[in-house]
């Protein structure tokens, strides 16, 4: 019995490769096979011609796009991230088409985009705040380089505007590093941002002295200064700003340009002294009368 099923088996086995190697059987996988290589050179050869039109036409795409950033007053870091972004978008699209074109299922592939873009957003999301605030100053502007603002405790001159830092340096040359997101969302004084600014300076006198003594002998040292501006309408002025406890506090207004301000201040602050010693007006310092009554 089992030598019977055995030449049974034998006998089927070798029908089936009879079969298979006929010339009919041949000739008919020979035909699939040449049908599935055409379509598959011909599926490349589009995917190729796809990928090829593709970069032209995103190279005209930034070049228009270049020339329309040109004629705006964006700043330059604004218009190399614009350019880069729309270059890196443009070709992940292209690439989605064309792994659809060749026939590999791009659900997956977006899929894996998107997480991959999620896990980078989530582990640099402080350094993404920074980006988007950097993108915000390069474009509102609230100030440029060379201007002189006042963040917090912080100011001095705007050296660079980075994407994720702005560098200031400080009057004694001292070099601060700001986060553009706490910078973005951070009350900034731009004193730099016009041309001329105005110098106030408080300095009090003893009430015992003369008001109006005190105030010539100002008005002339500022007179002398050449770095105060004579403009119609701001010109300089001596006033009593406060009583106050110990002193009758004076306070002097003047206009200058920008960049003078800070050596002109320390000049008058010496000069104030000076001509008021000079005259014999003092100026007093916080003290305490103590009065002892006997009884």
């Amino acid at each position: 019995m089992l030598e019977v099923l055995n030449e049974t088996s034998v006998n089927d086995a070798t029908v089936q490769v009879s079969n298979f190697f006929s010339k009919n059987n041949l000739m008919s996988h020979l035909n699939d096979f040449g049908n599935w290589a055409v379509s598959a050179v011909a599926t490349i050869i589009l995917a190729l011609v796809i990928w090829l039109i593709g970069k032209k036409v995103i190279k005209t795409v930034i070049k228009i796009l270049r020339r329309m950033l040109d004629r705006g007053k964006l700043d330059e870091g604004v218009k190399t991230f614009t350019l880069s972004a729309t270059r890196v978008l443009l070709y992940i699209f292209l690439f989605i088409i064309v792994v659809d074109t060749l026939g590999f299922q791009t659900t997956s592939l977006i899929t894996l985009f998107g997480t991959g873009a999620l896990a980078i957003g989530m582990s640099l999301q402080g350094s993404l705040s920074n980006f988007a605030g950097g993108i915000l100053i390069l474009i509102f502007k609230p100030f440029v380089i060379g201007d002189y603002i006042v963040v917090g405790t912080n100011e001095g001159s705007v050296v660079s505007i980075g994407i994720l830092y702005t560098k200031l340096r400080t009057v004694d040359n001292k070099v601060i590093m700001l986060p553009n997101g706490t910078l973005s969302n951070s009350n900034i004084t731009n004193v730099g941002a016009e041309n001329y600014r105005r110098l106030d300076i408080e300095i009090g006198i003893s009430y015992e002295a003369d008001i109006k003594d005190a105030k010539r002998v100002l008005s002339e040292i500022i007179d002398k200064k050449k770095s105060i501006l004579k403009i119609p309408g701001k010109e300089a002025r001596v006033v009593v700003k406060s009583l106050d406890d110990s002193c009758v506090t004076l306070e002097t207004r003047t206009w200058l340009k920008t960049e003078d301000y800070w050596d002109t201040r320390f000049e008058l602050l010496e000069e104030f002294k000076e001509g008021l010693d000079k005259n014999g007006i003092s100026i007093p310092f916080n003290q305490m009368d103590v009065h002892l009554i006997s009884e």
